[in-house]
């Protein structure tokens, strides 16, 4: 595991989330990857693939929701598409990162080595793990909040530009400011057969979002997605 307090080593983890938890074992269960668990079996935790299945369908409603809330003349089939846009594994991993989560995972020994601290597959799971955790913890208001917190952003934006191509809608916005648009890899982690690409948006001169993918097209798109906030302003 990444970071540490002495009295509660999730403290920051909780603030970046919106959300303390009661029972601390559930969170701790969150974070623990099955790698982990095999390697240690006096953890005393159990992996967190059941919380995983759990917080699927909370985030599911919850984002179903907000997203009837936010695009009320959409019909149930573009709903359907847009929550696939939100509660997708891109999208998910994109969450994860900027809360950090993969500091606090608990990984076993190869997963470690093959970076997955920052896997978009591992990173999602554990996500969606911890949903699960808050809504056993706290119910589902607590997790409504949470998950409102989180995803509001994503959800007010494909609102508003709808589940299509991020990178078609960035380029059509930037030109209209007389504006280049153009994506940079950064960087590159993980074996050749599970790679995860990290890509910048760069629109004029300005680095204006960065985001991960298992392929290059994957990360410019979900690059893309996160700088069409500061074209929409």
């Amino acid at each position: 595991m990444g970071l540490s307090d002495d009295d509660n080593p999730y403290a920051l983890l909780e603030g970046r989330l919106g959300y303390a938890f009661l029972e601390r074992r559930r969170l701790e269960s969150a974070l623990s990857h099955k790698s982990y668990v095999n390697e240690n079996p006096e953890w005393g935790r159990p992996n967190n693939e059941r919380l995983e299945f759990l917080g699927d369908a909370v985030l599911d409603l919850v984002v179903s929701h907000l997203l009837m809330d936010a695009a009320p003349e959409r019909s149930e089939g573009d709903l359907s598409k847009l929550r696939g846009g939100v509660v997708s594994e891109p999208s998910l991993a994109e969450v994860a990162l900027e809360l950090g989560l993969g500091d606090w995972l608990f990984l076993g020994r190869g997963e470690e080595h093959s970076g997955g601290r920052r896997k978009p597959s591992v990173l999602a799971d554990a996500l969606e793990a911890v949903l699960a955790a808050v809504y056993l913890d706290g119910g589902f208001e607590a997790a409504f909040t949470v998950v409102r917190h989180l995803f509001e952003g994503k959800v007010r934006l494909v609102g508003e530009v709808g589940a299509g191509d991020f990178k078609t809608r960035l380029q059509e916005l930037a030109a209209k400011r007389r504006l280049p648009v153009r994506y940079t890899v950064i960087a590159e982690s993980g074996p050749d057969h599970d790679k995860v690409f990290e890509v910048a948006a760069v629109v004029g001169e300005e680095v204006v979002a960065r985001a991960t993918g298992k392929t290059k097209k994957e990360a410019e798109q979900r690059a893309a997605e996160a700088a069409l906030p500061h074209l929409l302003r």
